[in-house]
């Protein structure tokens, strides 16, 4: 009995040891869950998340990977763009790894299911690169910020390019929160334009017979320039409508940024307005030059939409652990990120401090077809700055 107790009393020493072993060396640490999807539906965007995540970490610590004298480490999850799953996995990495922040995911599905997470964990998720409105808008809480743009961002800037008198309008969407809210987004920026017809598809849709014939119906016999709006992400290739001949109707279409192999397809519309996040040849500025340099060194290519993206979330962070020395104290960093300024690929984001949501620029593009690239170029008609968007706060703060 006596060398029962002792054995129990050596062995709840060890773990108490072990335990405060594994707290000593995580003090020394700051721990970063990324939530992506490495596979699924929209792996090639979480994959440049990623990218330009572990790149922007690098450039803002200029090399060292250390912020206070504390080194950055970085928990990967793959949510494989199942909200559920996503779920999980934030709560696993607050609670048994120790993450004491999140950035992620790259589904607005899944961030929407994350959200809540946060709120229970009182951690901070930053949002790079779901979309949805609603994640900085009625499903908000303090705990969430976002570097990645939203749909309303996306629809103002698209706005700027398509809103014109005797324009008519419909929209082609994803049936899901990105698409849903996206249009919503739309509608609601469109002053002058006329929106004549909303078309909502499955996101694995690959026949887009059925949908374009009933956009055609709704286009053909309208007065005007006639537009059909795309607003899609992940795979199927909506830009298939063409196939039905809609030069016959003078139906056009438009829509906004994308990833580059995905605007292989813009080749076939030269001169197609829209307005995009990114593209590696539009901003000017050392950040750009400093991605665009390190990503051909790396990969020999440009880098791309989502790149500059998770390149940005990493200069935001980054910003607001230098500015705390390092304190990672959820309320410290709150208070040190609403209303905070930081670099980016894309110049200067600001997180407005009503939703924490980045202001940023948008770009105004027209397609040029350049035989030295595989896709469209958008070459820039303007910039169209943070301060001329009247982005809406759509919480209930």
């Amino acid at each position: 009995m006596i060398q029962t107790t002792r054995r129990l009393a050596v062995l709840a020493l060890a773990c108490t040891a072990a335990t405060l072993s594994f707290a000593q060396s995580k003090s020394g640490e700051i721990r970063i869950a990324h939530i992506y999807s490495k596979t699924g539906p929209l792996e090639a965007y979480g994959k440049q998340t990623q990218t330009g995540l572990m790149m922007g970490l690098n450039h803002a610590t200029g090399g060292t990977m250390t912020v206070g004298g504390k080194k950055i480490v970085v928990i990967e999850k793959d949510d494989q763009g199942k909200p559920d799953l996503g779920k999980s996995l934030l709560a696993a990495a607050y609670s048994d790894d120790k993450a004491d922040l999140a950035i992620g995911p790259t589904s607005s599905g899944v961030a929407l299911a994350l959200l809540p997470v946060a709120e229970e964990y009182r951690k901070i998720l930053l949002v790079e690169p779901a979309v949805a409105d609603s994640i900085t808008g009625d499903k908000w809480n303090k705990y969430i910020f976002r570097t990645g743009r939203n749909s309303s961002q996306d629809a103002i800037s698209n706005a700027v390019a398509l809103d014109k008198p005797g324009t008519v309008i419909a929209t082609l969407a994803q049936d899901y929160a990105f698409g849903r809210d996206g249009v919503k987004a739309f509608k609601d920026a469109i002053k002058t334009a006329k929106l004549v017809h909303e078309e909502y598809l499955p996101t694995n849709t690959t026949d887009f017979t059925a949908g374009a014939q009933r956009l055609i119906d709704k286009l053909k016999d309208q007065p005007g320039r006639k537009v059909i709006f795309i607003i899609w992400a992940g795979a199927g290739n909506p830009f298939k409508i063409a196939d039905l001949d809609l030069k016959r109707y003078g139906i056009e279409i438009a829509t906004g940024g994308n990833i580059l192999p995905a605007m292989a397809n813009y080749k076939n519309f030269p001169g197609m307005e829209g307005a995009t996040y990114y593209y590696f040849g539009i901003p000017k500025n050392p950040v750009n030059e400093a991605l665009v340099a390190e990503h051909y060194k790396q990969f020999k290519s440009p880098p791309d939409f989502f790149t500059a993206g998770g390149f940005s979330s990493a200069m935001a962070v980054v910003t607001a652990l230098k500015k705390t020395n390092g304190d990672t104290k959820t309320d410290t960093l709150i208070k040190t990120m609403e209303g905070m300024s930081f670099e980016t690929p894309k110049g200067t984001m600001t997180f407005r401090k009503e939703d924490h949501q980045a202001m940023q620029s948008m770009y105004h593009f027209k397609i040029k077809v350049d035989p030295a690239f595989p896709w469209g170029v958008p070459e820039l008609v303007r910039e169209i700055k943070p301060e001329e968007m009247n982005v809406p706060i759509r919480n209930k703060r």
